[in-house]
Order: structure tokens, then sequence, then C-alpha cells
């Protein structure tokens, strides 16, 4: 049962991050609603308003027809402009910034709601529309019916206004900035929450039994309760060669155990693993490193040149890189003080390394993306960590950095400006 959960979680997880998936679901509701208010109208609701309060309720055929069909013409007009505008939203963060950092604008749900009313607003009222029959009879107009449209149109002007804005918001280098970084800090306190403080007991792996993938995708995530299960039912314990976030290719070695296991049992485990096509932050913290550095890259690219997006990317990896530091490396789950699964998983020093490498090689060049750079290493080293030796990882960066600078930078003021930085990590050229 909490395998399926977790599969069920996955999957949708999946298909939320679709653009088109709240607009489906919404605009079946609007389907929905429009044929429970014709049921009503075969029930007297218009009749009902219409003896009540009859300056509400339209009482003329033609009428109700024109309105409709003005209605539908104008929000076809709105649906086309907003998606029009989405599809300009995301061309331009693909060439600007990065194409990774698609997904998460098009997983906006604040978008999807809006575009999910237009939908079902259109839908009603074209409902609504077939059903008025040609009748000399006022309390067979549906003018109840027609009442709502007015006001689901009403609303919809007003969802475009909001529509507007919000796009206008999300396309601003900050914003999509402070959205990557959410996301990757929401994860990033939930492990450092989660971890125990212990001493790795688990046993020599090097001779245990592998098994193999059998599939091809992003390790995206486990179903550990479940793997747990299996690993006291057998009398066994696991551990996962694989970090997640990775792309697993089909055969590659996923995981070993302690003992020989059945082929019964070992499909049971694969089902355990939970791949995707795609990578989402809220599962794996890593992706925001790697949108952030090349947003980084890319600003400094000598096609974009924007150094004030590389600054303020700099400013989120170093919040990052600090909440990281107070991770353990080691991941080890446990059930009653029993260690069961040992979790390969990148480390600080290989994380840092990667982006580093991909940063240094288009700002090497730049004093003030370099200065940014030691200012950030120097706020580093009084954060508290996890693991002492995350200092000694600092400091290497600093060496291979001042290294790299001390060859681009020809200016005398640069290099003083640089040895000036350098004071503060010992490093002698």
């Amino acid at each position: 049962m909490k395998l399926l959960f977790r599969k069920l979680k996955a999957f949708f997880d999946s298909i939320e991050s679709q653009i088109a998936f709240y607009p489906t679901v919404i605009a079946i509701l609007g389907s929905v609603f429009a044929f429970i208010m014709i049921y009503l109208e075969t029930l007297g609701a218009s009749k009902y308003f219409r003896d009540n309060i009859p300056l509400l309720v339209l009482d003329n055929e033609e009428t109700a027809r024109a309105m409709l069909g003005v209605f539908i013409g104008g929000l076809i007009s709105l649906m086309v402009f907003s998606f029009s505008m989405v599809m300009v939203l995301l061309n331009q963060a693909s060439n600007n910034f990065s194409p990774r950092i698609l997904p998460g604008l098009i997983s906006n749900r604040k978008h999807q709601l809006v575009l999910g009313f237009y939908l079902a607003t259109l839908l009603y009222c074209i409902f609504i529309l077939v059903s008025i029959e040609p009748t000399a009879d006022k309390d067979k107009i549906p003018g109840f019916s027609v009442l709502v449209s007015i006001i689901l149109t009403v609303f919809c002007l007003a969802a475009f206004i909001y529509f507007i804005h919000s796009i206008s918001q999300s396309i601003q280098i900050n914003n999509i900035l402070e959205h990557i970084y959410e996301s990757s800090k929401n994860r990033l306190q939930s492990l450092v929450k989660d971890q125990r403080k212990h001493e790795n007991n688990f046993p020599d792996t090097s001779n245990w039994h592998q098994y193999n993938s059998n599939r091809s995708g992003y390790f995206q995530n486990i179903a550990i309760d479940a793997l747990i299960d299996i690993s006291i039912d057998k009398e066994t314990k696991f551990k996962i060669l694989v970090a997640k976030g990775n792309f697993i290719l089909d055969g590659v070695p996923l995981f070993s155990s302690e003992k020989e296991l059945e082929d019964e049992v070992v499909e049971e485990i694969l089902g355990a693993f939970l791949f995707a096509k795609g990578e989402l932050i809220k599962n794996n913290y890593i992706l925001a490193f790697k949108q952030i550095t090349e947003i980084t890259v890319k600003a400094m690219s000598p096609g974009i040149n924007d150094p004030g997006t590389a600054l303020n990317a700099i400013d989120y990896l170093t919040e990052l890189f600090a909440l990281r530091m107070k991770k353990e490396d080691l991941s080890i789950y446990y059930r009653e003080d029993e260690q069961y699964i040992y979790q390969v998983s990148i480390s600080f020093e290989e994380l840092i390394y990667n982006v580093m490498a991909s940063i240094r090689l288009y700002c090497k060049h730049d004093i003030i993306i370099v200065q940014k750079l030691l200012v950030m290493f120097k706020y580093l080293q009084y954060q508290p960590c996890a693991d002492d030796s995350y200092k000694d990882v600092i400091l290497n960066e600093v060496k291979v950095l001042a290294e790299e600078s001390r060859k681009n930078l020809s200016n005398d003021r640069d290099l003083q400006t640089l040895e000036h930085y350098l004071e503060d990590f010992e490093v002698k050229d």
C-alpha cells in the first residue's frame, strides 16, 4: 500500500507540472456546472427568479443568444492572447536564462488556474447557448443561467488583469531565482531536519550482490518505508548505488543486497524506485544548484553579457550552499535505531566543484564576479557545518579560483583587489 501511494504521488507530481493539467480539470468542472445549471432550469430556476427578482433575469431569447455569442467570441480571443503570452514568456526565459527553468514556469499554478477558468467559462457559455430552444414561453428561457455567464465573464476580465500582472512579474530574473531558491530551501531544510547524528556502522558492501535497473529515466525518489519492510522481511540490507537526480540507463547497477535475492523480490524492490522523464526541485535540491549555475553562466556569456544577473544568482547560491553545509554527505535510513539502507549521494565537495567549474570558465576574467565569489567563500567559512572537512573543500576551491584569476586578470589594479580579498584565506601566489 505504501509503495502504491508513493507511485501515485510520483505520477501526480509529474502530471501536475504540465501546463494543461489544472486547465483540463477546471474545464471539466465548468462543463459539469453547465449541465447542473441546465438541470436547474428544468426545475424552474429562471421562473423563480423572474417572479421574485425580475431585474436579474433576461426574458428575451434573442438577447440571451446574442450575449452568449459575444461572451464566447471574447473569451476565445482572451484565451488566444493569454496562451500567446505564455509562449513568449517561455521562449524569452529559455533564450535569456536557461531552458532548465521552463518546467518551473510551466507549472506556475496561478497561471494554470487562470487559463482553466477561461476554459471553464467558455465551455459553460457554449453549453448554455446550445440549450436555448426557440420558444415564445418566457419561463423556458434560461435567464438565470445567462446571468451566471455574465458574472463568470466579469470574473474572467478580472482574472485577465491579474494574469497580465503575474506574467510580467514571472519573467523577472529576481522572481525566477527566488522561486528556485525557495523550492530548494524547503527541500534542504526538510532533509536537515530529518537527518540523524550517527556513526557509520554500515557493513562493508564490496562483496554484496548487485542488481541492475530494468528501465531508464531520472532517478526521482524511492519508497524508503517499503524498501525497509522488504529489508526486515528478508533479513538483509541494501545499498543504493546511484544518487537521486541522476539519469539511469537500463541495465546499469542500481542497488546491491547483503544477501542474494529471488527474482520476485528483485522485481518488488525495483518497483520501489520512482523514475521520471524530468527533474523536480522539490524532489532533488541539486537541480536548483544546476539551474542557478546555468543562469550565472548564461548571464556571463558573450551573447548575453549581464553581470548584474550573475551577481544576483551568486547571492542565492551562497544561501543554498550555507544550507547544504548543515547536511551530512552520508545518507543512511533507519528504523528503530537499526541501519537498513545506505544511499549514495552527491557530496558537498562534488557539488561545489561542479558549480564552480562552470562558473570559473566564464567569470575568471571578471574581477567583480571573482570578488563576489570570494565573498561567498568567506561567508561559508563561518557557517555551521555537519562535517569539518567542508571548510577544507571551500579553501581548495578558493585556491583554484585564485590560480585561474591570476592567469586571466592582466590589470594591476584588478590583481591588487584579488590579492586583498585572498588575504582572508592565506592563499599565496
